[in-house]
């Protein structure tokens, strides 16, 4: 498969990089990831997958746009306040680039539907705000075999993870934080707050992240770094890298298909 000639100009800073080429960027063109969250997070991991030329996008909030929205989430105006989230970033992407893929879910994630939301992506992206989703989506992602890239964002730091807890000798999400965060309960950027540019940051890097994951074994720049967490301080700054261990008794991927 070749790309035509709008597509390739539209990418040519990212085909002349050895590191991704032509081939990688034909790659790109066939993925599809779902992303679960479209607020602090999913909102500049949107934008620049979808400059990147991720092909086809599941879209996932049941939240509507409020005006403390703005301050971070780079997708979103004042017009659309009051608005679906999912709505309005299906919106936000067809303004970008008409030639995408888009589908979308306004509906709450819950252990029943995640299967069916995430089933077929290549890659999961989940920026969500609470444990019992993030441990749904994570549980759901072992059982569809799809790998997870989870980023969060709190203050003044990021984190973003990749896991693969359906693959043999790796970790999942649940392995991470284990099992007593199976509730909603969650500090928020509402009562903690967070700086805007703290999000944007994590998220692009969660977008980069995520390129790194869909090019494994297919050009120099692939690698998926499963198990590996990347912390981002933003009052240093720096980040650091940690190595999350499977447990082997953890109840969401000690016996994967």
């Amino acid at each position: 498969m070749s790309l035509p000639p709008a597509r390739l100009d539209r990418f040519a800073r990212h085909i002349v990089l050895p590191e991704i080429g032509g081939a990688g960027q034909v790659a790109l063109a066939n993925k599809h990831i779902a992303v679960i969250g479209l607020g602090g997070i999913g909102s500049p991991a949107l934008q620049y997958l979808a400059g990147a030329g991720i092909g086809r996008f599941t879209l996932i909030d049941d939240d509507v746009v409020d005006a403390s929205n703005l301050q971070r989430q780079t997708i979103f105006t004042a017009r659309d306040v009051g608005h679906g989230k999912a709505t309005s970033a299906r919106r936000w992407l067809a303004n970008f680039d008409d030639a995408l893929d888009v589908t979308l879910s306004d509906t709450r994630i819950t252990k029943n539907n995640v299967h069916n939301l995430i089933s077929g992506a290549d890659l999961v992206l989940d920026g969500t705000d609470n444990f019992a989703t993030r441990l749904a989506v994570s549980d759901a992602c072992v059982a569809e075999r799809v790998p997870l890239l989870s980023a969060a964002v709190g203050r003044f730091q990021g984190q973003v993870g990749a896991f693969a807890g359906h693959l043999a000798g790796h970790a999942c999400y649940r392995c991470f934080v284990g099992d007593a965060f199976d509730t909603e309960d969650c500090d928020t950027c509402a009562e903690d707050g967070v700086l805007g540019a703290m999000a944007g940051w994590t998220g692009s890097f969660a977008a980069m992240q995520t390129v790194r994951i869909l090019l494994s074994g297919v050009s120099r720049f692939g690698n998926p770094m499963w198990g590996k967490l990347h912390i981002l301080d933003g009052m240093q700054p720096g980040m650091r890298t940690l190595t999350i261990a499977k447990d082997t008794a953890c109840k969401g991927c000690d016996s994967p298909a």
